[in-house]
């Protein structure tokens, strides 16, 4: 097996291609990343082969474990390139299942002299390997009715009031209800001595950590740039496992999850009372 580029008791980085690194790799939960693709960044002239990735990964995944693909689109010459759909037919014809299309929206995108609408989302989409294993759904969103009972009707596909019946009914609606498939986050821009064209926003890798995996679950990102999900992974208790084929991403990689170790070691002695408390430090 490759030694490591870097390890903490969590997880180990590897520098290397992921389709060599792979092979010497025991079934993982949960599969996060996002590729390049549609060359949208330049990535020091690495490439990837996609078909032989998703290959690997169905090979690496655990039955009942998830692969979270994130990905857009080029347009070119006044034509999207499809990229994102021909991946998803593909990850489905080799056996995974499409779980659900998720949209990562981003709010704050800064609009281009164009004749069309500004594109703002990239697609999440969520494979398993057979049914998921494990399903953790946020809870985040507000109930308008929050505090109301449920009523005893609903629409029909007519559009006629249809009386329910069931468990539900009279049922106090509450504060928060289960987020909806298109999340609003903003892209990760200007991380300070991170140089990386694309970082992944924290707050994604978070959620989708959370939703998808248990502690001590192990986390795969094996294209993992400058290693947002392995930081989230350390925070989230989940073991993780990196795999970066340029040595400079993967010194930033490093470098992150050093400081961030350095960050909750210094919460958890304030915790303790050992140090006062100054201020938010993640």
């Amino acid at each position: 097996m490759i030694k490591p580029y870097y390890e903490t008791k969590l997880g180990k980085l590897y520098h290397g291609d992921c389709l060599e690194i792979m092979l010497e790799l025991d079934p993982v939960d949960l599969v996060l990343t996002s590729p390049p693709y549609d060359n949208l960044r330049d990535y020091g002239g690495y490439k990837f082969n996609f078909k032989k990735t998703a290959k690997h990964i169905f090979n690496n995944i655990k039955q009942g474990g998830i692969v979270i693909w994130v990905v857009g689109d080029a347009t070119i010459n006044g034509n999207e390139t499809g990229t994102s759909f021909k991946h998803a037919l593909y990850f489905k014809e080799i056996g995974f299942y499409l779980h659900d299309t998720m949209i990562w929206n981003k709010p704050f995108i800064v609009p281009k002299p164009s004749n069309r609408y500004e594109c703002s989302f990239e697609y999440m989409f969520v494979f398993s390997k057979g049914k998921p294993g494990t399903v953790n759904l946020i809870k985040d969103k507000v109930n308008k009715g929050s505090g109301r009972k449920i009523s005893g009707h609903k629409r029909g596909v007519n559009g006629t009031p249809v009386k329910l019946h069931g468990a539900k009914i009279g049922k106090i609606v509450s504060d928060f209800g289960t987020r909806h498939n298109v999340w609003d986050v903003d892209a990760a821009r200007g991380m300070k001595g991170h140089n990386h064209p694309a970082p992944f926003p924290e707050a994604l890798a978070r959620d989708h950590i959370i939703s998808w995996s248990n502690e001590n679950d192990v986390v795969l990102d094996p294209m993992c740039g400058s290693g947002t999900t392995l930081k989230q992974c350390e925070r989230l208790k989940r073991k993780w496992i990196g795999i970066e084929i340029s040595e400079e991403y993967c010194e930033i990689a490093a470098k992150r999850i050093e400081e961030n170790l350095t960050a909750m070691e210094r919460i958890e002695r304030s915790e303790k009372g050992i140090t006062k408390k100054t201020g938010l430090l993640f």
